[in-house]
């Protein structure tokens, strides 16, 4: 049976790798699994095999689920001299400046392959050789390097990848100089990589040869990833958190994503007051500073992210104190099962397994997610996550997958996006194409405006009187959303945002 799909993916290899996965017989799940895997071969720098990944499925004529193959930390049966040790400390400019942590000692256990592989297993369609054939064929026969990855590698190619020697041909020329927009490169070590999961599955990560080369690695370069981690690693299947946005019904990542609650709370208090700038700015400063100040110290982010919504529940906002890179896809097919998937690999330790062609993530070295401290964690400790893909139907029949990369900014470009098209009745394409705001949470606890060029978010920003900076038009600090949909009578829709590099197919 060939379903028909739509997919929105970072580049046109990703996109097309989708519609090769349904044309294998697959559904969206296939086609969304496909597209992740291109982005990971084809974004070298911004996402990777070996960071994390949630896996958003809502299928057809059954219930929504989140697969959670989220980053954790390791270390199992190390020294306690180990932790703290293996590091890199690298200031950057990217994103307008910021002080990361690179080297062995920054990786996180890897969880994406695994959510993947259990997406897989559990609504997939398509024989898995067919759904990773587009990336090994990417590998092989080369592929061209997008703006965003050159760009990123402009910016961080010297600081956070030339000094592996593992690493440094795959992001540079042999005489030192980067990559750039629309080169041909390849990666051969990674496509027989792929071929390896291929025969052995997603496991071979976790348990096989694979996993031994990633633990040898680690050891041998002074990290904290071991047989053990990697053994004990499983994607966990959740029930997401559910909410009514107008008369769509929407499930988003549930805790301890940091990313999903702070999302449902931002719709429910959009849901309850209507749209308007004023009120998008007073529900982020609310709902973000309650983050900075709270969440992000918490030592139980599953409990505590059930605890902000209930305390909104009960209390509204006034019950809230105040004070890198990632990559998304999504999917929708003809029967009505939407698929989204978010990955990252944190800013990337600059790290590559030998032979593998793999990358390894930085997840233990991004400041954002580690306010406690660095290798603060337990061994087995799911990290904090700002991911947030969100699947959703209408009372109609129509259905739509969602999500964005973006860091924090990844849930209040959500909150925009659904809040246009679900209660104001945008189309996809404007809704995701429409200027937005961020309002940030400063390291010193003072809150900002970021904005993009527009009249209207300019006088709602004086008349809050909270100082600003703004981004100019269609700036990518603010996301890259991605949506893919089916209407009620079937026809299928797909659109991709103009700040970043997303492609769209619908086949």
């Amino acid at each position: 049976m060939v379903r028909r799909v739509a997919v929105v993916g970072t580049g046109p290899v990703s996109a097309e790798a989708g519609l090769h996965a349904a044309s294998a017989g697959g559904n969206a799940v296939d086609a969304a699994i496909a597209a992740i895997v291109a982005s990971m071969t084809t974004e070298p720098g911004i996402v990777s095999m070996l960071g994390g990944a949630f896996v958003t499925v809502w299928p057809a004529g059954g219930d929504p689920e989140v697969i959670d193959g989220n980053v954790e930390m390791p270390g199992r049966g190390l020294p306690v001299e180990r932790f703290g040790t293996g590091l890199r400390e690298i200031t950057t400019t990217y994103g307008g400046g910021v002080t990361l942590y690179a080297g062995h000692g920054s990786v996180a256990t890897p969880g994406a392959f695994a959510a993947l592989g259990v997406a897989h297993d559990r609504h997939g369609s398509a024989p898995w050789r067919e759904v990773l054939a587009p990336s090994i064929a990417a590998a092989d026969d080369g592929f061209t390097l997008g703006a965003a990855a050159a760009s990123y590698l402009a910016i961080t190619g010297d600081s956070v990848f030339a000094w592996d020697p593992n690493t440094a041909p795959l992001v540079k020329h042999a005489d030192g100089s980067p990559l750039a927009a629309g080169e041909l490169t390849t990666n051969p070590d990674l496509a027989r990589t792929l071929e390896q999961v291929v025969e052995e599955g997603a496991r071979s990560l976790y348990t096989g040869d694979l996993a031994a080369r990633i633990a040898a690695d680690s050891a041998e370069r002074g990290g904290l990833v071991t047989a053990a981690d990697l053994a004990a690693y499983r994607a966990v299947v959740r029930a997401p958190l559910r909410l009514r946005l107008g008369q769509w019904d929407v499930a988003t990542n549930a805790p301890p994503s940091v990313g999903g609650p702070m999302l449902a709370v931002m719709l429910r208090e959009l849901g309850g007051s209507g749209w308007s700038w004023a009120r998008i700015i007073e529900v982020q400063r609310h709902v973000l500073s309650y983050r900075h100040g709270v969440h992000d110290l918490s030592t139980d982010l599953e409990e505590d992210g059930y605890a902000l919504l209930e305390l909104v529940e009960r209390h509204g906002l006034a019950g809230l104190p105040t004070s890198s890179s990632t990559a998304n896809v999504a999917a929708v097919d003809s029967d009505g099962t939407v698929c989204t998937i978010t990955a990252s690999s944190g800013y990337g330790s600059g790290a590559t397994v030998p032979g593998t062609g793999m990358m390894l993530n930085n997840c233990l070295g991004e400041p954002e997610l580690n306010r406690l401290g660095l290798h603060a964690l337990a061994p087995g400790t799911r990290l904090a996550s700002n991911m947030a893909p969100s699947v959703a139907r209408s009372d109609g029949g129509g259905a739509l997958a969602i999500g964005s990369p973006g860091a924090d900014r990844i849930t209040t470009a959500l909150m925009q996006v659904l809040g246009r098209h679900c209660l104001e009745g945008a189309s996809l394409q404007d809704a995701v194409d429409a200027p937005r705001v961020h309002v940030r949470i400063l390291d010193d606890g003072t809150t900002r405006v970021d904005h993009e060029d527009d009249p209207g978010i300019l006088a709602a920003v004086a008349d809050s009187g909270l100082p600003s900076y703004s981004h100019g038009p269609l700036s990518m600090y603010f996301g890259g959303v991605g949506v893919a949909a089916r209407e009620p009578d079937g026809t299928l829709l797909a659109a991709g945002d103009p700040r970043r590099e997303a492609a769209t197919r619908i086949g």
